[in-house]
């Protein structure tokens, strides 16, 4: 039957089915077995795609091998979400946990790996924090302050040493501290400086006045970026100690960066549709023949010959 000879409803029925009954991780995990189960060392990759701030689809990744390893839909990345995600991981890793971890340091993730991963090194993602900084340090601000901050920021990336060392030509972490450093000494004051309410400041743009607030801080977004390049350092340089693990979770941007063209392409489904398409579209992401295809299609049709649960959305 060609395409253009069936209705849009016959369409909707046929892959209603699919929406409804996504395969869980756990049983593609044993239809097809990741390359991590090779043995060699690994690194997980965490992180989330928000669909309409109405839930999140958390996706586990082994950025070594390129493998997505694990999914699942929650309200928001919540230690809920990643306390009831980890523990099924790592039953599933059987003894083969991950060497590093590398996630953009919301808080549940940092919690729950060091609960779940004790002494696993976490690497703290520099392509995260240079879009944030980036985003309170406008380019083309009129305070030098707030450029000379920029372009600190924008060198985390490129730090390749802890020490600068002879004849080296690359920055080094000594260097970047040295530069907040001298940053701070010179215009380290604007940090502090506060506008106190008057009658005059004390209207809002839209024109809603301040209630219960007597003063603020001058440069909020100014402060923001020291305090986000400043407060939790450790974390960047994870990477100079080990290797193996990514400054960045490139692997992971590059997934939710086709994500988002799916879903582009795929417009008017609602929050629930999308996640089981997502789920979908990271299943077939581990396929590369024919035969990964039948296996999973012999699974599907022997779960919905079963009438076995399919996966829960909390």
């Amino acid at each position: 039957m060609e395409l253009d000879q069936v209705g849009r409803k016959t369409i909707s029925l046929k892959f209603k089915q699919f929406f409804t009954q996504p395969l869980p991780p756990e049983i593609v995990w044993q239809a097809l077995p990741p390359k991590l189960m090779s043995g060699d060392p690994w690194v997980l990759g965490l992180d989330g795609k928000w669909l309409r701030k109405q839930g999140v689809v958390l996706v586990y990744r082994d950025v070594t091998h390129k493998q997505n390893l694990f999914q699942s839909f929650w309200r928001s990345e919540s230690y809920m979400a990643i306390g009831t995600d980890l523990p099924k991981l790592i039953k599933l890793l059987d003894g083969n946990l991950p060497s590093g971890v590398i996630s953009d340091w919301k808080g549940s993730i940092v919690a729950g790996v060091a609960m779940y991963f004790p002494g696993v090194p976490h690497q703290r993602c520099l392509a995260h924090v240079v879009r944030d900084a980036k985003r309170l340090l406008p380019k083309r601000s009129p305070f030098l302050a707030t450029r000379v901050l920029r372009q600190i920021a924008l060198q985390l990336p490129y730090i390749t040493t802890k020490k600068t060392k002879k004849g080296q030509t690359s920055l080094s972490k000594a260097d970047w501290l040295a530069q907040l450093i001298r940053w701070e000494k010179r215009y380290g004051h604007l940090l502090i400086e506060k506008t106190i309410k008057t009658p005059n400041n004390a209207i809002k743009s839209d024109g809603k006045i301040r209630k219960q607030k007597k003063w603020w801080y001058t440069h909020g977004n100014l402060r923001r970026a020291w305090n986000l390049l400043t407060k939790d350092w450790n974390p960047f340089f994870t990477h100079l100690d080990h290797p193996f693990i990514p400054h960045s979770n490139n692997s992971l941007e590059g997934v939710n960066s086709q994500i988002k063209k799916r879903l582009s392409q795929h417009r008017g489904m609602k929050t629930l549709q999308q996640a089981s398409f997502l789920f979908w579209y990271l299943v077939f992401t581990r396929t590369k023949t024919k035969q990964d295809l039948k296996k999973l299609w012999g699974v599907w049709k022997q779960r919905k010959k079963d009438n076995l649960a399919t996966v829960y959305y909390p």
